[in-house]
């Protein structure tokens, strides 16, 4: 068996209840603590339940913990500990002090324990949706020392310094032949790139942060996946040009996707098609291509839709990386095809998030969409019928349709065409200006044990 050092920008166990979407993170979850069920690709598998059933219409779903999951003080995992875990994370809030959506999915939801190894969630409506909210949810308790740091695992904590290091070791086989993993807090990307130059890392995370593009050599092996993040404008559909369904479109066509992968990202993205990525659920039977840049078309659009031409973009300095770059990009490309666009850069970016769910977008606004599931980004984002934090005013009753339709479907291809279906239909109707998906991208010693990247950028062992 053997040790690895893996350099990463974050190291820390954050409470129970605090989600995240950092990468750093995620990656710790996955290595100490176990999601309720493993996301691949848009579509559940086994995680810390084995196993599930529902009913013909999905209302009435059994979850069965699996038998031999073990805290790593040596408490068996029960029903009442994932209840617990449940209770606490629907009050929880995002890093900007934002109330997340986990109560808003399950407010008509009854969830109980049928026994001490099976978790039974009722709801009042078709609910194959709960799969996605519970890939998010990684159990996990609180340990004498007052941290959350006791998992299921195949790795525990054995020694944690936050935001400097932290150690694991290996526990019951399960990690394959890593024995312990030291994992080392670099905050700047430059940093990790050096250390693992140096030799003093097998692996260096998050290296698609670099402001200068890596070229990739044989000196390394190289793991890289087209991220879930969306990078994308909000387009205000409240008030100004964009409630024009042909403005938004003009815009989408007026960006060249392709010359900004190459020109801002350094060839390190891949040119969105829709609200989600290629590893959402709908994504691969969608078969959904990026909305081809045609300045002329666009300036026909704007031509027809009689809309104002003054526009206000606004930016933040960093979330998403190279946010600045980005909306001189966008603004140059709207100005050639008829716009007239003014920058409003925002320093603050905690605040710039709140404003964001204020609705003070001004005509588009830059973010960056990380859910893995395209039930959350629907809900929390496209949909007028839940109208939440980040809706921007967006109508569309063709889409509303779709969105009922996949909320309602249960059988695995069903579901997976219903959101098929309202993703098409959101690429003939943007709601936002597409971007790019950013390449996660992560290098390792020739010699090290086997690792993997998925699409959220996180590291698995074996």
């Amino acid at each position: 068996m053997s040790d690895l050092v893996i350099t990463m920008a974050k190291v820390d166990a954050l409470p129970p209840t605090r989600v995240t979407d950092d990468t750093s993170i995620l990656t710790i979850k996955r290595l100490v603590f176990e999601p309720l069920v493993n996301w691949d690709q848009g579509h559940a598998y086994p995680g810390l339940f084995a196993s599930w059933t529902h009913d013909a219409e999905g209302r009435r779903w059994h979850f069965q913990i699996r038998p031999d999951a073990v805290f790593h003080d040596g408490v068996p995992c029960r029903a009442a500990h994932v209840l617990d875990f449940i209770e606490g994370i629907l009050a929880s809030v995002d890093m900007f002090g934002m109330k997340w959506s986990y109560a808003r999915y399950l407010a008509r939801t009854r969830i109980t324990a049928a026994s001490d190894s099976v978790v039974l969630v009722e709801s009042e409506h078709p609910f194959a949706d709960i799969l996605d909210i519970f890939s998010e949810f990684y159990i996990a308790r609180i340990a004498p020392d007052g941290r959350a740091t006791l998992g299921t695992g195949a790795f525990q904590f054995t020694e944690l310094t936050p935001h400097a290091q932290a150690i694991l070791e290996a526990r019951d086989g399960r990690a394959g032949q890593v024995r312990r993993i030291t994992l080392d807090c670099a905050p700047e990307p430059e940093a990790r790139w050096a250390r693992l130059q140096q030799g003093r890392a097998d692996v260096a995370m998050q290296l698609d942060h670099m402001k200068k593009p890596l070229a990739r050599d044989g000196q390394f092996r190289w793991l890289s996946a087209v991220s879930t993040l969306s990078v994308m404008y909000y387009l205000n559909c409240y008030s100004g040009a964009f409630m024009a369904p042909g403005a938004r479109l003009a815009a989408n066509l007026a960006v060249d996707k392709e010359a900004l992968v190459r020109d801002v990202f350094g060839g390190q993205a891949a040119a969105s098609s829709t609200i989600v990525g290629p590893a959402h659920l709908g994504m691969a039977a969608g078969d959904i291509a990026p909305i081809a840049y045609d300045p002329d078309q666009a300036r026909a659009l704007l031509d027809t839709s009689h809309v104002s031409r003054d526009l206000l973009l606004r930016t933040p300095t960093h979330m998403p990386e190279h946010a600045p770059e980005i909306s001189r990009f966008v603004a140059e490309a709207l100005e050639r095809v008829g716009f007239h666009v003014r920058i409003e850069t925002e320093h603050d970016r905690p605040e710039y998030a709140r404003q964001v769910g204020r609705k003070e977008i001004g005509d588009l606004s830059i973010f960056d969409s990380s859910p893995h599931s395209s039930f959350r980004v629907l809900d929390d984002k496209i949909s007028s019928a839940s109208q939440a934090v980040w809706w921007q005013g967006y109508h569309d009753t063709k889409v509303q349709e779709l969105i009922a339709a996949a909320n309602s479907a249960v059988a695995p291809l069903a579901r997976e065409a219903a959101y098929a279906a309202c993703l098409r239909r959101l690429n003939e109707n943007p709601p936002w200006l597409y971007l790019v998906h950013p390449i996660a991208m992560a290098a390792a010693r020739l010699d090290a044990p086997a690792i993997s990247l998925d699409a959220k950028g996180t590291l698995a062992i074996g």
